[in-house]
């Protein structure tokens, strides 16, 4: 794990409260990566932001094609290119890319539809990359697309920008990025809204996932938006309430001190959590934090407990939390010796890795149980 020296990092600290943010990322990106820090982005954006990488980037890749469709109130991005082979072969669904706005800002997005019977209402499975990721790259690295296909979801990948975070990382340590109808939680939602209008998604299967940043901003989704989210995926991730800046982000990142806001008496948003016992960049110890605001103030479950191993890889241990009928509302994996990384994910992908059990297949798994209103 990066060393943190204590007085640089109160020097950050004083930085950004005295609104001298430019300054402030340049020292933080500086102690992250152990050298000087990219200046600020052409476009002026001088606002907080977390480096989470862990791996070098995987080498550019082409980009995909696109196909036509974009939802209502959306704009359609010009170039096209064609649908990814997540798994070796063209997949025959439509993948396309497209542009959502609101007041608070306006964010691409792609889009994979699977091929299907007319009149189906599917499932959707909104995807959150981690920093420095695109969706191109996500979908690669998980394999979503070839599952939505297989299984019969749609799925939608909303894109950082550089300008709302240089790194691409979702703020999900800014307070105005962490409530409902507000900031990046609004522009997420919204996409959402408008896939499920455009394409006559099921509203009661709607399922958010997301890893590292991405996976923090999941769990706020599930907090912000228990009525649009029938369940949400945290891959190594951190929990709501653990952070209003860059200070307090890189603490948690560190070493979660468990005063995460989980709330009292909301609804119980069926989640399942992966993480890595070998994160050496978000502690491990944050996916107990994301179970117990998960779990919120439901009390009495049951909690059963298994372990086993991959073939040739990793050994886990899953931990499910039932309620008196016997239904799971939490599930837990944790990986040993898994880095930051996407449990079983494709090293076409970056920040992957194919020896842990397959975190993309476990998820549809466990979201194809949950409908709004029913834990299955």
């Amino acid at each position: 794990m990066t060393r943190i020296d204590p007085s640089r990092m109160a020097e950050a600290t004083r930085l950004t409260r005295a609104g001298r943010l430019g300054e402030a990322t340049a020292l933080i990106q500086q102690m992250l990566s152990g050298k000087e820090a990219p200046s600020a982005p052409s476009d002026g954006w001088a606002g907080p932001t977390l480096d989470l990488r862990a791996e070098p980037e995987p080498e550019a890749r082409p980009r995909s094609k696109r196909a036509p469709g974009p939802p209502p109130g959306s704009e359609r991005v010009p170039e096209p290119s064609p649908a990814p082979a997540d798994t070796g072969r063209r997949l025959p669904g439509a993948w396309t890319t497209h542009t959502y706005a609101n007041p608070f800002g306006r964010r691409s997005y792609k889009l994979y539809l699977p091929e299907r019977r007319a009149g189906v209402a599917l499932p959707l499975v909104v995807m959150l990359h981690g920093c420095t990721q695109k969706p191109d790259d996500f979908a690669r690295g998980t394999r979503l697309n070839g599952l939505g296909e297989q299984l019969g979801f749609i799925v939608a990948y909303p894109g950082q920008t550089r300008t709302a975070n240089p790194t691409r990382c979702w703020n999900w340590f800014r307070p105005t990025d962490q409530e409902r109808e507000r900031g990046e939680l609004s522009l997420i939602a919204g996409i959402t809204r408008a896939v499920i209008a455009e394409h006559g998604v099921d509203p009661a299967r709607v399922y958010v996932a997301g890893l590292s940043a991405g996976g923090a901003a999941a769990a706020l989704m599930a907090r912000a938006y228990p009525d649009l989210c029938a369940a949400v995926g945290v891959h190594s991730g951190v929990a709501p309430g653990a952070a209003s800046d860059v200070a307090s982000a890189l603490a948690a990142m560190r070493a979660p001190e468990g005063r995460q806001d989980i709330g009292e008496g909301g609804p119980v948003v069926p989640t399942i959590v992966f993480h890595g016992t070998a994160d050496k960049t978000v502690n491990p110890a944050n996916a107990d934090a994301v179970v117990r605001h998960a779990l919120g103030s439901a009390r009495g479950l049951e909690r059963v407990t298994e372990r086993g191993r991959c073939d040739g890889g990793y050994s886990y241990r899953v931990t499910r939390h039932r309620d008196g009928d016997a239904r799971t509302l939490v599930e837990d994996w944790r990986i040993d010796g898994l880095g930051h990384a996407w449990s079983g994910g494709d090293r076409k992908g970056s920040f992957t890795d194919p020896q842990g059990p397959d975190a993309s297949r476990i998820m549809l798994d466990f979201f194809l149980r949950q409908r709004l209103g029913r834990a299955g």
